[in-house]
């Protein structure tokens, strides 16, 4: 048995927020934005672009470009963020009324930054276990950028988060872009680092929480997160990256494309050159940011339709999320 992805959607709203806005809000060097964070410019949210909707929307793009009936869905997993239109909902069931799956049940993930990859192995490991799951939709949105201060030194690296949303279907025995096997690592040391500090049960949300303005994205531990990111974290997206390929039967000289998420350039060029892959190998994000766990879909778009994934290659989706995880998943393209 195979499980293959029938077609993927994303949305990316209109309006933008461009790297010389952000030096100005930051109080940074353009080129600072420009050449280290790696933002040309990221998407922002509209009055109307909420995390579910923008999930619906990328859901709606998907079901058309595969010619999917969405009454033959079984499944729909929210792969969003949990900052959406309400703090305490079930957004995969909003997702499946509004789309039309009305013969599907629903439920929603989160694994920060890393859900993309945790819900295509979660989904691949249930339609390999349940006989009635046979078609599986994975949709979710992103504007984590609503939780950034830019006066914050503390949260520069999440200075390139910004809105959008994402949807991938996947259908057992498909014989196209066939899913192989995934890896993935977390380490709990991380846990506490990057937190909104208010709002939840340990310091409840008040008026004076928002007029002082501390229902943003705070790093609590600054020095220590840093020190111990420089030691793990390029060699764990590396080990997990070559753990699914070998997983999978490949080697790292098999991979053809890498989607993996917007990070500073330094990064991604370490990543690149530690695979023995060129830039045409993978898409820099620049005129993105970081939209969450959505990069991965939106990369795997861009790489068709600029030509850089080609039937037969082998790509790998690769994640961090905050917390923190890393996970990636290979893919055989094509028939």
């Amino acid at each position: 048995m195979t499980v293959g992805i029938v077609s993927t959607g994303i949305y990316i709203p209109k309006d933008y927020m461009t790297a010389e806005e952000i030096s100005a809000l930051a109080n940074l060097p353009i080129d600072v934005v420009k050449t280290k964070m790696g933002v040309t410019q990221k998407p922002i949210p509209g009055p109307d672009d909420h995390t579910v909707a923008m999930g619906i929307w990328a859901a709606q793009k998907a079901l058309q470009k595969g010619n999917i009936d969405p009454k033959t869905i079984d499944l729909v997993i929210y792969i969003g963020e949990e900052h959406k239109e309400y703090p305490l909902w079930t957004a995969a069931i909003k997702l499946q009324e509004e789309i039309g799956a009305y013969h599907a049940w629903a439920f929603d993930v989160a694994l920060r930054c890393g859900t993309t990859i945790m819900a295509i192995k979660v989904a691949k490991s249930m339609m390999e276990s349940d006989p009635t799951i046979n078609t599986v939709l994975l949709a979710g949105g992103y504007r984590n950028s609503d939780f950034i201060d830019y006066q914050n030194e503390r949260t520069r690296f999440m200075f390139n988060l910004g809105a959008g949303g994402a949807a991938i279907i996947l259908k057992k025995d498909h014989g196209e872009n066939i899913i192989l096997e995934s890896d993935i690592m977390t380490d709990g040391s991380f846990s506490e680092d990057v937190v909104v500090p208010v709002g939840g049960t340990k310091e409840p949300l008040t008026a004076e929480h928002l007029q002082n303005g501390l229902y943003r994205l705070d790093v609590l531990d600054p020095v220590g997160m840093k020190a111990r990111l420089e030691q793990k974290s390029m060699q764990n997206f590396l080990k997990v990256i070559r753990n699914s390929l070998s997983k999978s039967g490949y080697v790292e000289t098999d991979i053809d494309y890498l989607a993996i998420l917007h990070m500073k350039k330094s990064a991604h060029d370490y990543v690149l050159n530690e695979l023995g892959l060129s830039s045409d190998q993978s898409t820099y994000l620049s005129d993105y940011g970081h939209i969450g766990q959505m990069d991965q879909i939106i990369s795997l778009e861009l790489a068709i339709e600029s030509g850089k994934l080609k039937e037969g290659n082998l790509a790998v989706l690769v994640s961090a999320g905050i917390g923190y995880a890393w996970g990636a998943v290979a893919i055989r393209w094509g028939k």
